[in-house]
């Protein structure tokens, strides 16, 4: 990428009005790794207008128009995709091998969900058969500004910018300063798509000044944010002058219920390697795991087992090991994290504070476990981002539904157990917008998001579409007209 320096706006790479250098640290060598700009309000006015103009022609092209240019926008980052996982790893620290196989992949996966949808999505029809002249149209909502975080960058990216593309949006993207390579590696595969110009924007900048730009625009229709509770909070205040639509997904805290009839190994392992993937900078990560209390103990001795078992190691390197998190910044919150656990008397039974042994630098934290945390305790509460798992015993269905359900958040819930029926009747009262039973896949095209403070909107699939569109009703309607 020789264009670091720069934004893509419309269809072109443009020196910003006012560059800020800024070093992107690689986190494994807590290096700067490259050094990127980073804008202001300028810059998105500039990228606003490039896209409410091409919104004028974009927003009325044909479905099968837009597929045709996303078909060629996977292709392109199908022969590009070893890049993409390179600079996701650079930036942000994921193992090469992750980088591949799930980081970069990710992105392709959810272009072609979309594309998927589109194929069957029904853009206008009647209210029903007993009032068809009454026309029902889903149409684009206009600009929109998005807004994407570093722990899953291209899957991010991907499920908003397509989402957009598919419902007929021009757009502006903002991604993490801190790891901006894979986005702007992405907006080298849309020019060579050969998307029209404006359609697609990129500024760099941080969330205080870029992104608070975007969010006050007059002319952004809806703002799509992934990122914290904080930052979801910010952009709704901000966008609230303009009455615009904002879709939030942010944080989690998912419970992972074990019931002793479950098979208690399997369950156990697997939720902590759940935790420990993409060294635990996953919002649906499933960061307390409730385990009925006649298998507790055996549950933490697989648990401080697994954890001693997950390799940490360099993220050049092939393998199954995880990396290091993303900046200094998180690695001293989970530190402070970790380090309150032990003072508010959790019970360390593998890891702790700093980083691995024989590890001098880098941002590399130990896989760490903590038995016998109640669910007042910080580590239980708050949100850590990185490879810790706290365990809690619980007695009865009742008190473990109680347990899971006294959070902030709601995104993702997961239940383990031998009786399906009850595993149903459980995932039913659980206060999350995704809930998975023993250890299912989820395929692709299904909705993303979670309850209370996990945010408010839906991405991927069909659901995913619908963030982007408005509906308008047609009265008067003559079908054979």
């Amino acid at each position: 990428m020789s264009n670091l320096m720069k934004f893509y706006i419309d269809g072109a790479w443009v020196s910003p009005n006012d560059a800020k250098p800024f070093d992107v640290i690689n986190p494994a060598t807590e290096e700067p790794c490259a050094q990127i700009a980073l804008g202001g309000a300028t810059d998105v006015d500039k990228a606003v207008a490039a896209a409410k103009a091409a919104f004028a022609t974009w927003g009325y092209t044909a479905p099968q128009e837009r597929m045709a240019l996303m078909e060629k926008l996977v292709e392109v980052y199908k022969s590009r995709s070893g890049e993409m996982a390179e600079a996701i790893s650079k930036e942000m620290g994921a193992p090469i091998s992750m980088a591949n196989s799930a980081q970069a992949a990710a992105g392709i996966g959810h272009l072609r969900a979309f594309i998927d949808v589109m194929k069957n999505f029904t853009w206008e029809h009647a209210l029903n058969e007993a009032n068809p002249q009454e026309r029902i149209v889903h149409e684009p909502i206009g600009v929109a500004g998005l807004i994407t975080p570093w722990n899953w960058p291209m899957n991010q990216v991907a499920l908003k910018v397509g989402a957009a593309l598919a419902a007929g949006c021009t757009m502006v993207l903002k991604p993490s300063e801190i790891a901006p390579l894979s986005s702007m590696l992405f907006a080298e595969f849309m020019d060579e798509a050969g998307f029209p110009k404006g359609v697609f924007n990129l500024v760099n900048g941080d969330g205080p000044t870029v992104g608070n730009a975007m969010s006050v625009h007059p002319d952004i229709d809806i703002m799509s944010l992934t990122g914290s509770a904080r930052a979801g909070i910010a952009v709704t205040k901000a966008a609230a002058d303009t009455i615009k639509r904002v879709s939030l997904e942010l944080g989690g805290k998912g419970p992972n219920i074990i019931f002793a009839d479950a098979d208690v190994e399997k369950a156990v392992k697997g939720g902590s390697i759940g935790m420990f993937y993409n060294s635990g900078q996953s919002c649906n990560a499933p960061s307390r795991m409730l385990v009925e209390r006649s298998v507790y103990d055996q549950a933490v001795e697989i648990a401080a087992a697994t954890a001693a078992k997950t390799q940490v190691g360099d993220p050049t390197e092939e393998g199954r090991h995880i990396g290091p998190v993303v900046s200094a910044a998180q690695f001293e919150k989970i530190q402070g994290l970790i380090q309150a656990g032990i003072d508010e008397g959790a019970r360390l039974v593998a890891g702790g504070v700093g980083r691995p042994e024989g590890v001098n630098r880098g941002y590399y934290v130990r896989p760490t476990v903590f038995a016998d945390v109640n669910n007042e305790m910080t580590i239980a509460r708050e949100e850590i981002f990185g490879p810790v798992l706290s365990m809690l015993p619980f007695d009865d269905e009742e008190e473990a539904i109680r347990i899971a359900n006294d959070t902030a958040y709601g995104l993702t819930s997961y239940v383990q157990s031998g009786n399906q029926a009850r595993a149903q009747k459980v995932a039913r009262q659980l206060r999350a917008g995704m809930v998975i039973m023993n250890g299912a896949s989820r395929p692709a095209g299904s909705p993303f998001g979670g309850y209370k403070q996990s945010g408010n909107g839906r991405e991927g699939g069909v659901w995913g579409m619908l963030e982007f569109l408005e509906v308008k009703a047609i009265s008067g309607w003559d079908p054979s007209a």
